[in-house]
């Protein structure tokens, strides 16, 4: 992984005494502003990264090309292009990806597991006994199915699992039956994650029903995604975990579309949209939330005026979401970004409770300092 020169703690735009990594070269609240300069640099941050993995440097956007329509990013591919997650491609097929076959590996999970969604769900509470868990409490002894996809909508300079982009998807893929196949009588739940499962929903979707099928007991699916995904695709999610007592946990990112774009590469409107969409449609209690949110505390740059705007987002879609603040550790291009701080987590929590959000927690608390 190549490094970048790392700036001081302080942002060389505004002043602000904050850590800043050198390959934004400004803080959060700065790059939120849209200064031309920073967005630029920050889109030339990420084009010469994806290039070095064989991906498009941006958003294909072909004047005469296909629309692709698998995720917010709308990608219009010309002739022999690909789009930007690196899965679909120009004549409407996709390497390694559809219903067919996928870039995907798996692997059981014990339960309680370190999910986003442990503290509010039936793995790791119990909740929805005896009809979607097994358990009143931690449904120990039992283990989730941990999907991973290779490939994902966004591009984000944080990602803690960035080697999947040095996946070979020329390669063989994988059919929903092999997946569904991985499924025995002490699993639990599927959860889908990567990556993203955007790229490769019909596949997670096919294997889901497959499975659920074949199974005579308890299996909840679950996806963690960025929910950058097609709204037809979203629909059917939400039907097959609320049908299964399962949970979607969208990570967001930013609230600032222009902060979201030098981190991520690419807009959040279709995630915010999403999420609002699927907190508005299934606004009826249940033991189990449908829905879920985190968000990453990145020092420096998801700084606690940030977290106050999406958490006040939340807020706003249904107070009841349960929201968890996690704790960054130093991973893909801000290598020179120090880990949460204590200081940082707590303020960032104290925003979200005042936001009016019935439920937040602190997440990876062992990463603090």
């Amino acid at each position: 992984m190549e490094k970048v020169k790392p700036e001081k703690d302080a942002c060389p735009v505004c002043g602000q005494e904050l850590p800043v990594s050198g390959a934004l070269g400004a803080c959060g609240r700065c790059l939120a502003q849209g200064r031309p300069e920073l967005l630029a640099r920050s889109a030339e941050i990420h084009a010469r990264f994806r290039l070095q993995h064989g991906l498009p440097p941006s958003i294909p956007r072909h004047p005469e090309g296909i629309a692709c329509g698998f995720c917010g990013n709308d990608c219009r591919l010309g002739p022999e292009e690909f789009g930007y997650c690196g899965v679909r491609r120009s004549d409407g097929r996709a390497v390694r990806g559809g219903v067919e076959q996928a870039a995907v590996s798996w692997y059981h999970d014990p339960l309680p597991t370190n999910c986003v969604a442990d503290w509010v769900c039936p793995a790791g509470t119990g909740a929805g006994y005896p009809r979607f868990a097994h358990r009143p409490g931690p449904e120990h002894g039992y283990t989730n199915l941990a999907v991973f996809y290779r490939a994902c909508t966004f591009h984000c300079l944080n990602c803690q699992n960035w080697h999947f982009r040095e996946t070979d998807l020329e390669s063989e893929g994988l059919p929903p039956a092999a997946l569904a196949q991985a499924v025995d009588e002490r699993t639990a739940c599927i959860c889908y994650f990567g990556g993203d499962p955007t790229p490769f929903l019909p596949h997670s979707l096919a294997a889901s029903r497959l499975a659920r099928r074949n199974h005579k007991g308890i299996l909840r699916i679950c996806w963690e995604t960025n929910g950058s995904m097609r709204r037809s695709f979203l629909q059917a999610m939400a039907k097959l975990a609320l049908e299964s007592g399962g949970v979607i946990k969208f990570d967001l990112k930013a609230l600032s579309e222009n902060l979201h774009r030098a981190l991520t590469g690419v807009s959040n409107h279709q995630t915010l949209s999403n999420f609002q969409w699927l907190a508005q449609a299934f606004p009826a209690k249940r033991p189990i939330p449908l829905l879920v949110a985190s968000t990453l505390l990145i020092p420096g740059l998801i700084e606690p005026k940030e977290v106050r705007g999406l958490a006040r987002f939340i807020a706003d879609c249904n107070p009841q979401i349960p929201y968890a603040l996690l704790a960054f550790h130093p991973d893909c291009r801000l290598l020179d970004l120090p880990p949460t701080s204590r200081h940082q987590a707590e303020a960032c929590l104290a925003e979200a409770n005042a936001a009016g959000l019935k439920e937040v927690r602190l997440g990876n608390v062992h990463l603090l300092h």
